[in-house]
């Protein structure tokens, strides 16, 4: 399993060249985007060299890679960008691997997720550690529900967004008010930029500047030691909506928990997929 750069080229590791120039075949995504990663560092491998294991094929490819593998052949596995079977294909296929008593070595290198808590400066809090959280739900309602969730989470969280939706994303994580969350666009690239705000500023940032929704996403949310009546007023909130009008579901919500009655009505406002600005 090989690690590819996730931009900067120079980001490939020695032992990745190596290997890349010593299989007899790679396994990868996309060929083309491959063999164009391979000529750039002066491997040179046929056609019939690379196999195509992506997402929508990566169960029945794997059987492939199996085969090769029991004919002595050797195989590298590498994704477009970044570390395999993190947020990309790859896992299915060392399962498939394993099963078949076949040894799966990783090679490690360049990974969004590392990169991006490495520049964060996100203080631990408790035990410390992160959770990496991925693609969030593509879907307002589910995506929103996910956030809350997250909002009970003391530890820095890790995300992933793409393009066309961090505008949706960056409106939906308002709901966490001041939390701090840093954003990395573009990461290893000429145009990259790294931000720290809070929360309920991203959307504003993104908005600021066309070319600032352009690229890839990795973010943070910084640690918190969330005070546990708003972690409860989330989660009494949402009972309530489902029983009651809004206004009256917030009320109640915050006289029970003692959470901010304000901070409730915006995430109320969200949940019920309404602008809390209009």
């Amino acid at each position: 399993m090989v690690a590819t750069p996730i931009g900067n080229l120079a980001d490939i590791s020695l032992r990745a060249l190596h290997v890349l120039q010593l299989v007899d075949v790679v396994a990868c995504e996309d060929t083309r985007h491959t063999q164009a990663l391979l000529r750039a560092y002066g491997i040179d491998k046929a056609t019939s060299q690379l196999l195509a294991v992506h997402q929508h094929n990566e169960q029945e490819a794997a059987q492939a890679v199996i085969a090769r593998l029991l004919q002595g052949q050797r195989v590298a596995y590498a994704s477009d960008a970044g570390t395999p079977a993190v947020s990309d294909p790859g896992a299915r296929l060392v399962a498939a691997a394993r099963q078949a008593g076949l040894r799966v070595v990783p090679l490690p290198g360049a990974s969004s997720i590392t990169a991006a808590i490495s520049v964060a400066g996100a203080q631990a809090s408790g035990d410390g550690g992160f959770v990496f959280a991925g693609f969030l739900p593509a879907k307002a309602g589910e995506r929103d529900t996910e956030i809350l969730a997250l909002a009970r989470e003391a530890r820095a969280v890790v995300l992933l967004e793409a393009p066309h939706r961090i505008d949706a994303l960056a409106r939906s994580l308002a709901a966490l008010g001041e939390r701090p969350v840093t954003l990395g666009r573009e990461l290893t690239k000429q145009f990259e930029e790294i931000v720290t705000m809070p929360c309920t500023a991203l959307a504003g940032w993104l908005a600021a500047e066309p070319q600032r929704t352009r690229g890839e996403f990795a973010l943070v949310l910084h640690p918190t030691a969330q005070p546990q009546a708003q972690d409860d007023g989330l989660r009494v909130l949402q009972l309530l909506l489902k029983e009651l009008p809004l206004k009256g579901a917030v009320k109640l919500a915050a006289e029970i928990t003692g959470a901010s009655k304000n901070e409730l009505y915006e995430v109320a406002l969200r949940l019920r997929g309404m602008d809390p600005g209009s």
